[in-house]
């Protein structure tokens, strides 16, 4: 379906967008997500339009904590850091605990989902890695590599090409902006302190 493709294309923008830290980056998922709304509607996929819903839902939360300031650089753009140990545990036990909990919704509702684990786990590590990118932590590529690990050869062998494809697209864009991150973190946290300024 065009739209299919369409959507999946505006999330690639999306993700691109992410790595060069700019806030049109959550303009690009909202739309992604409405489009991909639209294509399981037609498709009359009711699983796939509440994933699709939720991801809306997160995307518009993400776009308010960039916009909201607290988070710039000092070149305006939006400020990157790596997690502390806490955050860690929480995005992996929230992780776990959100695949265990839409793994038996789905298998307990069939219609919701052709394949309720590997699509619990890479919807639910989807939402974490939003829910990372929207807070600025670099382990939110690592969220995204997790899940690329699982859809490439799901989608393949599920017979869809296609977003077999946009899986690879988003892995090279993961390794690249990942690489990114990492670099500009390590950068601003080995950046001196200047004298007089607050520790």
């Amino acid at each position: 379906m065009w739209s299919d493709m369409i959507g999946n294309t505006v999330g690639l923008i999306a993700l691109a967008l992410g790595w060069r830290r700019s806030i049109w980056t959550w303009p690009a998922q909202f739309l992604s997500g409405v489009i991909l709304v639209a294509a399981y509607a037609s498709a009359q996929l009711s699983g796939g339009v509440g994933k699709q819903l939720l991801v809306i839902g997160v995307a518009l939360w993400g776009w308010r904590q960039w916009t909201r300031g607290r988070q710039q650089a000092q070149d305006g753009s939006i400020a990157i850091r790596f997690a502390t140990w806490k955050e860690r545990g929480v995005l992996l036990a929230g992780t776990a605990v959100g695949t265990l909990a839409v793994g038996a919704l789905f298998s307990a509702v069939p219609d919701l989902s052709w394949n309720p684990w590997p699509d619990a786990y890479i919807f639910v590590g989807t939402l974490a890695a939003m829910v990372a990118q929207a807070r600025g932590l670099v382990e939110f590529w690592f969220a995204w590599l997790l899940v690329d690990v699982v859809g490439v050869p799901l989608a393949f062998s599920s017979g869809l090409a296609f977003s077999g494809l946009v899986y690879v697209v988003y892995l090279a864009l993961v390794l690249w902006g990942m690489r990114d991150w990492w670099l500009r973190s390590r950068a601003a946290a080995s950046q001196p302190v200047m004298e007089g300024a607050p520790a």
